[in-house]
């Protein structure tokens, strides 16, 4: 028996005898939380205008190096 089995059997077995606080309660999916929806579509909303607007700042700079403007 190796060292590395010795240790995983009791967490294996920690893992199968207990249960996750976010598992605990089901989601009921005909009312979801309308708090997280907005703070999941805000930020993603969010990075996606940070993204447009990196890539705006980068072609810009692309072109005022190599004289294309």
């Amino acid at each position: 028996m190796s060292v590395a089995s010795f240790f995983a059997r009791p967490y294996f077995v920690h893992r199968i005898g207990t249960r996750t606080l976010f598992t605990s309660v089901k989601r009921d999916p005909n009312s979801p939380n309308w708090l997280r929806v907005g703070l999941a579509f805000g930020s993603s909303i969010f990075l996606w205008s940070l993204l447009f607007k990196q890539h705006h700042a980068d072609v810009r700079e692309y072109k005022l190096r190599n004289n294309l403007e």
